[in-house]
């Protein structure tokens, strides 16, 4: 075993000893979709006193903070995102229009002087607003004397002895305690049961209570900040808010929810147990097939495959990652994506070994990792980028999608070109392996190999014939697009979609005429099964959320909320432009790092299929009649990832082999690099299909369109990658006078001339 063997398997142990030891020791931190509960996007709003930026923000937070620490919520989060945006995640609360009107009420507390009834003069001195008091009344009042930020503490109490009933006694700073006092001793110089005795507590512009100051207060006298109770028959739930909201603070920015959801804990377990059974057969699926295309080296392969498993979780766990159902799902594609760095090495080896017959099997698989290092590379970055801008772009749990993504791109990495290297070394080494040709997998090349080089099909002989198939494949995909339109989520478009689940089934009609009787006629109804009903509507508050459960429990018994998410139409709009920009940028970003790295024909090729799959793919989706939302805007990023991957692949080997044959015609070396890489793009689609295929049969509704969208996009994507980004090059490199690529030169060759081999005896000293 060489020293390089031995480093790779000495970090290699080192790595997964450091791995079980995170996976026995932490737990992952699961996301509301996959725990159950409520997350809210609070949009801070400029109010007259204060801007929304990002200091201000902050301060409304912790007032946040504090009020929801006081709903006994278990370990809520909260964050502040961007400038003005606060992201409020409370596990396990299933029914949010509590924790809605406590988070979300202003809390704008104040003190006013009361000037006497409405007298209908709007231009008196020192005026302040007209409001009604508790019982109706309205009256006049003076400007705010004082702010709820001087209230020190507020409590609760019951007073059973004066028979209050329920108060809530308030204690102030010290500067507004003398305001207090300055106040209350103005209004105990007029006479009692005048209006003008009573001093007015207004939150959100409501009289809450009014209350008359003592007769035992002597004018200018006041009370004393410590003696104050607010009295307003209040209930014991009534008063407990309101000391909530008043020692809590008032916010410094008023705030608005633009987007809610909410998950039932059911639907998360589900989802969990059905992405574990998925990545069970799937990943078994997986390793079964590489087994069995490149025995006992695909064998070694697969338990490099089960080592990235166990980094790549360890690495989310460690990292403190929170695992949501995208990315759960993202988490599980990338086991099938991770036979593609082997499955390259190993092709890479299986032509290597035919080309040198004579070559040790060690050689060839050292030659297979150096020949397909630039391949895995380039195709990696690429995915990288996808994830990359999956995370800056995106929101809520596209983010852990994109973190997932670039965990297990570089943990693949990792796993093939480290643990997989030293495994296939050490058993290179051995003499079985070496002199049983029928065991290692990479000494004979493969039935497609085998097949495809003796047909020597010439694919790339009329390449704009291929270019027409794919044009009429996107101009299926426009018609679709644009005769049945694109079902957009409600996440792009603003509004409420709720799914709820029954005791008793109930059909369409039934529960379109339930809803239409109470009020929401408008109301989309679809069902997925029996007890199972999802609805989408426009515009609803938690309190009409709450009528139209009520309206189908009349029908249904028993109704439960499994999903419900709420985007207001601002957020709406800015999601759906955000999108657009993230594919843009994708676009972009690929063709500048593909410019970089090789020819710009090749480049604008591979962006041009890139642009191919994603109509294609939209247009399938809107054929079907599927929704298009933020998980399916993951899945298209993936898409474009992988589709670039494939076309870094193909172009890497014209590079190489035209490098080789300068003189040759470019269609033919096209044609010969296809056919050698054919036996890699199908193997590794097969990995990821597998995948694929048991998340869409066992991942349930949650994950069906999401497997769906990467099934078709991979499909596409391997189709494009060959047939419409090749074709499209050829075209291109018809107008381009670049010359053809250099032939880079190997470590033993310099200016054209074999370096002499050196006797070891020699230390190349000359005099």
């Amino acid at each position: 075993m060489t020293r390089a063997t031995t480093v790779r398997a000495v970090l290699a142990a080192a790595v997964l000893l450091v791995s079980v030891l995170i996976t026995l020791t932490m737990s992952p931190r699961l996301g509301l979709d996959l725990q159950g509960g409520t997350r809210m996007v609070l949009q801070a709003k400029d109010s007259d006193t204060a801007k929304a930026d990002r200091e201000s923000t902050d301060r409304t937070l912790e007032v946040l903070r504090q009020r929801i620490d006081s709903l006994g919520v278990a370990e809520p989060t909260l964050t502040r995102s961007g400038e003005d945006r606060i992201i409020v995640e409370l596990p396990d609360v299933q029914d949010p229009r509590k924790a809605a009107e406590v988070i979300g009420r202003t809390a704008q507390l104040s003190f006013h002087a009361v000037q006497g009834p409405d007298s209908g003069d709007e231009g008196r001195a020192e005026a302040g607003p007209t409001l009604p008091d508790e019982q109706g009344r309205a009256l006049d009042l003076g400007p705010a004397r004082l702010s709820g930020a001087g209230v020190k503490d507020a409590a609760a109490a019951f007073d059973a002895q004066q028979g209050a009933g329920w108060t809530v006694s308030l204690d102030f700073h010290k500067q507004a305690g003398r305001d207090w006092t300055r106040l209350t001793g103005e209004a105990a110089c007029h006479p009692v049961q005048d209006d003008r005795r009573r001093v007015a507590i207004v939150l959100d512009e409501q009289i809450i209570s009014s209350p008359q100051v003592s007769p035992s207060v002597g004018c200018n006298a006041g009370l004393p900040s410590g003696s104050t109770q607010i009295t307003g028959s209040f209930s014991a739930d009534e008063a407990r808010e309101l000391a909530l909201l008043i020692k809590g603070g008032a916010l410094p920015l008023p705030v608005e929810i633009v987007e809610q959801r909410t998950v039932g804990p059911t639907l998360g377990a589900a989802a969990i147990d059905a992405s574990a059974r998925a990545a069970l057969i799937g990943a078994a699926a997986t390793a079964l097939f590489i087994t069995v295309v490149y025995r006992l080296f695909g064998a070694l392969a697969a338990v490099a495959l089960a080592a990235y498993g166990l980094i790549s979780y360890a690495a989310l766990v460690g990292l403190g990652v929170t695992l949501t159902l995208p990315g759960l799902a993202g988490f599980v594609l990338a086991i099938g994506m991770a036979v593609d760095a082997n499955v390259l090495v190993f092709e890479r080896a299986r032509e290597e070994h035919a080309q040198h017959p004579g070559r040790s099997l060690r050689s060839s698989l050292t030659a297979g990792f150096r020949g397909a290092w630039s391949a895995v590379a380039d195709s990696n970055v690429t995915t990288l980028i996808a994830a990359g801008l999956l995370f800056f772009l995106g929101s809520g749990p596209v983010k852990g999608f994109g973190v997932t993504l670039a965990i297990g791109v570089i943990a693949s990495m990792f796993s093939a070109l480290v643990i997989a290297r030293a495994l296939t070394e050490i058993a290179a080494g051995s003499r079985f392996v070496s002199d049983y040709r029928g065991v290692n997998g990479i000494a004979f090349p493969g039935r497609v190999r085998t097949w495809l080089t003796r047909r020597d099909i010439r694919l790339m002989r009329f390449p704009s014939r291929w270019l027409m198939v794919s044009t009429a494949l996107v101009a299926v995909a426009v018609l679709g697009i644009v005769v049945r339109g694109v079902n957009l989520g409600v996440e792009f478009t603003g509004g409420r979609l709720v799914e709820y689940s029954t005791s008793r089934p109930v059909d369409v009609e039934r529960a379109r005429s339930a809803l239409a009787g109470a009020g929401f006629g408008d109301a989309e109804v679809t069902t997925a099964g029996a007890g199972d009903i999802s609805v989408r509507t426009g515009e609803l508050d938690n309190d009409g959320e709450h009528a139209l459960r009520a309206a189908l429990a009349a029908e249904g018994g028993t109704t439960t909320k499994v999903r419900d998410e709420l985007i207001g139409p601002s957020l709406g709009d800015e999601l759906r432009r955000n999108a657009l920009i993230a594919l843009g940028i994708a676009v972009l970003v690929q063709l500048a790092y593909l410019a970089v790295r090789f020819r710009w024909t090749f480049a604008v090729a591979s962006v041009g299929a890139l642009v191919h799959d994603v109509i294609i793919l939209v247009g399938a989706f809107a054929w079907l009649g599927r929704t298009v939302d933020g998980i399916f805007l993951a899945a298209l990023l993936t898409v474009i990832g992988y589709s670039v991957n494939d076309s870094v692949v193909v172009f890497d080997r014209v590079r190489e082999l035209w490098a080789k044959a300068r003189r040759v015609p470019l269609a033919t070396i096209a044609d010969r690099a296809v056919l050698q890489t054919v036996p890699r793009t199908v193997n590794t689609g097969m990995g990821a299909l597998f995948i694929l295929v048991a998340l869409a049969v066992l991942g349930g509704d949650s994950l069906a369109d999401f497997a769906l969208a990467l099934l078709i996009g991979i499909c596409v994507g391997t189709y494009s990658s060959v047939l419409t980004a090749v074709p499209a090059a050829l075209v291109l490199e018809r107008s381009s006078k670049a010359p053809p690529p250099a032939r880079k030169r190997s470590p033993g060759r310099r200016s054209g001339t074999k370096a002499a081999r050196r006797d070891p005896l020699d230390n190349g000293a000359r005099v």
